[in-house]
């Protein structure tokens, strides 16, 4: 099964929002006669914080480019000019992840929960880690955490990323309580659609594993579904006696995948391996 969840990435939204990094600590914010420290912004910032942030954010380009070694080269920089940047070691940790060096990104995104624990991106990122090394009891109570965070800007990817890692070990209840939570926070995410047609497949109700599966013409290009989405809107259209619409997304698994193993199931007729 396909490991269906969004892919980790670093906020940079959230490198030095209010000086929660330890990178980022401002020499100390103004306070007016009533007290109340005047807002932070980008120039109060230091010029090593700057540097930090500048090498960041084309670490972070690089990263997406899946130009590694540039990348590693950029947060090295960042890293030196602040030993105790917590982003600069999640950012390390994901790079190394998509290398497959994952030791050493094990030992950044530890180092850099150490270093920052309350940040909701780093627990994110470090459960995204372990449930695709499949240690998934290690890494649902990371999850747990960063939804725990009310100012965390992307609980529906933490949700959907639990509820992704719940399937892997069959917990379809679990799995079913994220993903619904996922849906309300962002209701046209493709992966929870998908995720959530799956959870419903599993447990029988392909009434509403069609519901889900179907809302994926809506939210999602089909060029964009993976193999084995594409396999499992055939199965549930089977299942459902639908032969015209187990028809229409057979042709899509041919047009888009039709070297995959889910096709040539598909042809065998294997539609309950």
């Amino acid at each position: 099964m396909t490991f269906l969840a969004q892919r980790s990435r670093l906020s940079l939204a959230a490198l030095c929002a209010a000086g929660a990094m330890a990178g980022c600590a401002s020499p100390g914010p103004e306070r007016g006669k009533s007290g109340q420290a005047e807002l932070t912004t980008v120039s109060d910032q230091t010029a090593a914080q700057r540097k930090v942030e500048i090498r960041m954010q084309l670490a972070v380009g690089y990263y997406e480019q899946g130009q590694y070694p540039f990348a590693l080269d950029e947060v090295k920089l960042a890293l030196a000019a602040d030993p105790n940047y917590a982003d600069g070691y999640g950012m390390r940790g994901l790079i190394y992840q998509a290398m497959g060096e994952t030791g050493l990104a094990e030992d950044n995104f530890v180092r850099a929960r150490k270093l920052a624990p309350a940040n909701p991106d780093l627990a994110n990122n470090y459960g995204s880690f372990l449930c695709q090394s499949g240690r998934v009891a290690e890494a649902l109570p990371l999850f747990d955490a960063a939804l725990a965070n009310h100012a965390y800007r992307s609980p529906a990817n933490a949700a959907n990323n639990a509820g992704s890692c719940a399937l892997k070990i069959k917990d379809y209840a679990s799995a079913e309580r994220y993903l619904l939570q996922a849906l309300q926070l962002t209701p046209d995410l493709p992966a929870t659609n998908a995720n959530l047609a799956r959870v419903y497949f599993e447990k029988r109700d392909y009434i509403r594993a069609n519901f889900f599966i179907t809302r994926l013409n809506k939210v999602a290009k089909m060029e964009s579904l993976t193999a084995d989405v594409l396999w499992l809107g055939i199965k549930v259209q089977h299942k459902l006696g639908d032969t015209g619409a187990e028809a229409g997304w057979a042709t899509q698994l041919r047009r888009h995948h039709p070297g995959s193993a889910e096709y040539a199931a598909y042809q065998r007729g294997a539609f309950d391996e």
